[in-house]
């Protein structure tokens, strides 16, 4: 029944959004038999892909999270090191010009948007359309949303109008305050203008907030992975010429990255770097259902750059494995210069 399911669906209807084929991907040798695994070639893909998903784990369980330490010299206070999240950076805007209630407006309409898209998705092609790497990502990108909306409208309940938050900045530095006090730039640290002279006053984040931030960081390289290998490798390489590209797999492939950066825009989340492990982590977990239901039903593989028989194969996970640096940079480059922007325009005016 499983493979009934799985063979409904091949690259073409993933690229039309249609079963009716126009290229129909070839299955270079079973995958559900002993020799296809134990070779040199999985054995290189497999050191690849553990020792990335084991660097990433060091990289979060060394830097995730807020931990306390005493400042030097005669000031016994305590300081926030490590991932620090505050709890007015999960709703309120970069600017203060910008009501929160804006934001929280564009969650809600993204994350109704989003769930449309990918639930008439897959109404119109099947389940089967999570065996891709596009369905995962924009179904992670609809929970974000989701999650992003229940934090903004859980600022209602806590009686907190967004109002408090912004009176308390200097006037003399506009909207805009950039990081000080040695701040470590690679946390783009928030840009909202909500800084206070008095760190003391500010609500750390609930462990709610952190996962909301985690999954914005982990979208914001998966979407650029995703839209990037599709419109810059697989569809002008390893598709047939006689294609037509439909309504869902254009918006698979961009209203994903639209509402992505609009959020960018307007939200003052920061954007540690060390973050790139949990968008490894994701694509890992990815590679490994990908061999476990392949070693267990012989079928096609989604993508090419997956199928383990080629002797170029280690050379292909190698490829797509050092992808996600770009992506994830590329990312937290424009959060950066959103954030650089923000702090000439006020600069300029104050």
């Amino acid at each position: 029944m499983v493979k009934n399911v799985f063979s409904r669906i091949d690259l073409s209807s993933f690229v039309t959004g249609s079963t009716e084929h126009t290229w129909e991907p070839t299955m270079s040798a079973e995958t559900n038999i002993p020799s296809y695994w134990l070779n040199w070639r999985f054995f290189l893909c497999a050191i690849f892909v553990l020792t990335s998903l084991f660097l990433s784990s060091f990289l979060i369980w060394k830097y995730e999270g807020p931990r306390k330490r005493k400042k030097r010299g005669d000031d016994q206070r305590e300081e926030h090191i490590g991932a620090v999240l505050y709890d007015d950076e999960t709703w309120n805007t970069c600017v203060k010009g910008i009501h929160p209630n804006w934001l929280l407006g564009f969650r809600v309409f993204g994350f109704v948007v989003l769930l449309g898209l990918i639930s008439g998705n897959a109404i119109a092609d099947g389940a089967g359309i999570f065996i891709f790497y596009t369905q995962w990502t924009f179904t992670l990108v609809t929970i974000y949303f989701g999650l992003a909306a229940l934090v903004s409208i859980y600022r209602f309940r806590s009686g907190d109008d967004g109002q408090n938050e912004v009176s308390s900045v200097d006037e003399e530095q506009g909207s805009y305050r950039p990081p000080v006090n040695g701040e470590n730039p690679n946390d783009f640290k928030s840009s909202n203008g909500h800084e206070r002279n008095n760190m003391s006053t500010r609500q750390m984040a609930t462990t709610l907030g952190y996962i909301h931030q985690i999954l914005f960081q982990t979208c914001a390289g998966a979407v650029l992975l995703t839209d990037g290998v599709f419109w810059f490798i697989i569809y002008p390489f390893l598709t047939s010429k006689d294609f037509s590209l439909d309504f869902f797999i254009v918006i698979m492939h961009s209203v994903n990255a639209v509402f992505l950066l609009g959020e960018t825009f307007l939200n003052s989340l920061r954007f540690p770097l060390f973050r790139i492990a949990y968008f490894v982590v994701w694509t890992g977990v990815f590679v490994l259902f990908q061999w476990i239901v392949h070693a267990c039903v012989s079928f096609w593989w989604p993508y090419p750059f997956l199928d383990l028989s080629s002797p170029y194969a280690p050379l292909w996970y190698a490829a797509v494995g050092l992808m996600h640096v770009p992506c994830f940079g590329i990312f937290a480059l424009i959060v950066k210069l959103k954030y650089m922007w923000l702090s000439r325009c006020f600069s300029e005016e104050s």
